[in-house]
């Protein structure tokens, strides 16, 4: 099936009216492109650790939408129609809507074709769509989809933290996962012996992305608890985590969210447990460690991969 890709370019200050107006005739999944700069919010809630470099802001903004080639609702009339009523009463640019073809494609599921099964040390991680090789079943397997959410172990900063649980986890023991993605983390964990793992997230689509992960790999639901939620400022969150107290704290996020999280991790350790940390280039790793002893931990051990580190530390 083919599709039509419409493209409006309006302004930024009037991006927001202008995708009212298209939910209103039914168009959902609207793409924005423009040069706002992030705000400190926006920041915090991404898990890169890199920021693009973005241009400079001219106003402009760009929205795309996708219709059945066919139209057989009439919309994109519809569409036009609404958005020349909209200029006659305030400023959305050009107002215009550019149409073109797309390519026929799967979109939610073409990324896959760039994911196949891989080691972490002796791990072995395994998307849903592949086989398991004969030779590899006696391993340590991990099923992972990441789905929409964060985490498939690719990356280097998740396989630094992998690696430190297969160091430091002990059985029974009580793990929290701050930004737990997929659930990546704290399914090793389980794997590699811990009793529970408390996990929380920003984003709503790790609530699927756990839940199939979970039952990918047979482990039970009551092994691991989410809860959406920001721990650095969320009392409720807070609360909820701080109902015990953990033997390891994991956060594989980028350094401007580890350095107010960490005293609230370092409050929710048990005496000897552990905070184990990732996302961090090695151009910041002095603002972690610093963190870290600020915090009252002690700095247990620094591992590095490519340009990217992980900080362990103990409460003592």
């Amino acid at each position: 099936m083919r599709w039509n890709r419409c493209t409006v370019r309006t302004t930024v200050e009037a991006e927001e009216m202008v995708i009212y107006t298209l939910t209103e005739l039914g168009i959902e999944g609207v793409e924005i492109q423009d040069s706002q700069p992030l705000t400190e919010e926006d920041k915090a809630q991404m898990f890169v650790d890199i920021m693009p470099d973005q241009p400079e802001n001219d106003g402009r903004a760009v929205l795309n939408f996708y219709l059945d080639e066919e139209d057989p609702e009439g919309i994109l009339p519809k569409a036009r129609e609404a958005l020349q009523e909209l200029k006659s009463f305030m400023d959305i640019g050009e107002g215009t809507i550019e149409v073109s073809k797309t390519e026929d494609k799967d979109w939610i599921n073409n990324w896959k074709e760039y994911f196949h099964q891989f080691y972490v040390d002796d791990i072995l991680i395994v998307p849903s769509w592949e086989e398991v090789r004969p030779e590899d079943r006696d391993k340590l397997i991990l099923h992972i989809d990441p789905g929409t959410a964060f985490g498939t172990g690719m990356h280097e900063t998740t396989q630094l933290v992998i690696r430190q649980i297969r160091k430091q986890i002990r059985p029974g023991m009580r793990v929290l996962d701050v930004g737990t993605g997929s659930g990546i983390l704290g399914m090793v964990a389980l794997k590699l012996g811990a009793g529970h793992v408390m996990a929380t997230d920003l984003d709503p689509c790790a609530e699927n992305a756990v839940q199939e992960n979970l039952e990918a790999n047979d482990i039970p639901a009551e092994d691991f608890t989410l809860r959406i939620g920001n721990l650095i400022d969320d009392p409720e969150t807070q609360v909820w985590a701080g109902k015990e107290q953990y033997d390891i704290v994991l956060a594989n996020i980028l350094t401007e969210v580890l350095l107010p999280l960490t005293p609230v991790a370092a409050a929710c350790l048990k005496k000897g447990g552990l905070y184990i940390t990732s996302g961090i280039l090695d151009t910041k790793e002095e603002q972690i460690v610093s963190a870290v002893q600020k915090a009252g931990l002690t700095l247990v051990e620094v591992t590095r991969q490519g340009e990217w580190v992980s900080v362990t530390a103990r409460k003592d």
